[in-house]
């Protein structure tokens, strides 16, 4: 893999709802790089995403929002996020995140799933298991079905 490549992998993988929803079926479809390398390395930077918005929330966000119009961004992400989660989490504690996290949807994902954690509580231990459970899940989702399209696109072509 060149350095580039890595590198704008590793931009599409920490832009939120992208995350690695984005970077694993470019780094198949338009790098053609191995999709087993591909998956791990991906994998590897979604979940240290993960526990870094995580520790960033726990330690950052009282001074982040002492800023009135961050404040103002927060609480709307905060009440989204709720909603979303909330029927998962609920009922399923952190398996629930985990497969919150590992569906790959629009708007769901590390970024979603690491605040969702902080507003109802979770110990870092308990995310970082849930966080990493739905990452892994995700990420073999998304390539089984970039590779199958791959397979089933040049069956067609044959």
């Amino acid at each position: 893999m060149e350095v580039a490549n890595l590198f704008y992998i590793l931009l599409l993988t920490l832009l939120p709802t992208l995350e690695l929803r984005a970077s694993i079926p470019y780094a198949l479809l338009v790098l053609k790089l191995n999709p087993l390398l591909s998956l791990l390395f991906i994998v590897l930077i979604n979940i240290l995403v993960g526990e870094l918005i995580f520790y960033s929330l726990n330690t950052l966000l009282p001074y982040v929002l002492k800023i009135k119009f961050l404040e103002k961004i927060y609480n709307k992400c905060v009440k989204r996020v709720q909603k979303k989660v909330h029927k998962y989490v609920d009922k399923y504690g952190a398996i629930g995140l985990a497969l919150f996290i590992g569906i790959p949807l629009p708007g769901s994902g590390v970024w979603t799933g690491a605040l969702a954690a902080f507003l109802l509580g979770f110990e870092r231990k308990e995310f970082s298991i849930a966080n990493i459970i739905g990452v892994i899940i995700a990420g073999i989702l998304v390539t089984l079905i970039v590779i199958g399209g791959i397979n089933s696109f040049s069956f067609f072509l044959r």
